[in-house]
């Protein structure tokens, strides 16, 4: 979480920055999820979120980026079941990247 952005639309804004839209409006929209890679996941993350995840569930950054690539698309695509974006927003970024290590933990 940089500040600027939070929660569901600042994430997705983070995939428009890094040429990645597509990719998580298919998470979003109905329809099949497109994947994503781990080294996208640094990528739009950025290697301190990613380790800070890593960290609080107690693996690899190398680890935790594989595992996020394979439980964000499933998350996301489940936190909007209508196709879109809830008005409200969902969160912060850091409330989602903590229910993700919670997810990885659990992993």
């Amino acid at each position: 979480n940089d500040g600027s952005h939070g929660g569901l639309s600042g994430l997705v804004q983070k995939f428009n920055d890094a040429g990645l839209g597509e990719v998580v409006g298919s998470w979003i929209g109905k329809g099949e999820n497109l994947p994503m890679s781990a080294q996208q996941i640094q990528e739009v993350l950025g290697s301190d979120a990613v380790a800070s995840v890593a960290r609080q569930i107690g693996i690899d950054p190398a680890q935790a980026s594989g595992q996020l690539a394979e439980l964000l698309p499933g998350l996301i695509d489940r936190l909007t079941p209508h196709g879109s974006a809830p008005a409200g927003g969902l969160g912060n970024a850091g409330d989602l990247l903590a229910q993700l290590g919670g997810l990885l933990g659990k992993a």
